[in-house]
């Protein structure tokens, strides 16, 4: 059974940071790409980055670059999301994809 399970979502202010986690069951992140996508209420879901599987080599939406950073724990079979300098258009539901399997999603707010 495969479980994506995410984790590290919460309020912060504006120009701050999170690091949100999704622990993997079930799946290897490191040989699945894996990605990070967001879901504004009334908006569409979007990818915010990704992480290819062997080499982890990146990609992330023109919103987000050089303000989050996706990153993989092979040994602890996890990938992350850093995210600085957080905007208040960050405000989402955050979540993350094996691109066959979906967590739950946790909730980032970003206030003024």
């Amino acid at each position: 059974q495969v479980q994506l399970v995410e984790s590290g979502g919460g309020l912060v202010q504006a120009g701050g940071s999170l690091r949100l986690s999704c622990a993997a069951s079930g799946i290897t992140v490191s040989t699945n790409a894996m990605g990070w996508y967001r879901q504004a209420p009334g908006k569409r879901r979007e990818l915010v980055a990704l992480i290819r599987s062997g080499g982890g080599g990146t990609s992330y939406a023109d919103s987000v670059k050089g303000r989050f950073t996706i990153s993989r724990d092979n040994a602890k079979n996890t990938i992350y999301l850093q995210m600085n300098s957080l905007k208040l258009e960050d405000t989402a539901v955050y979540l993350c994809t094996s691109y066959t399997y979906w967590g739950q999603g946790t909730q980032v707010t970003v206030s003024s």
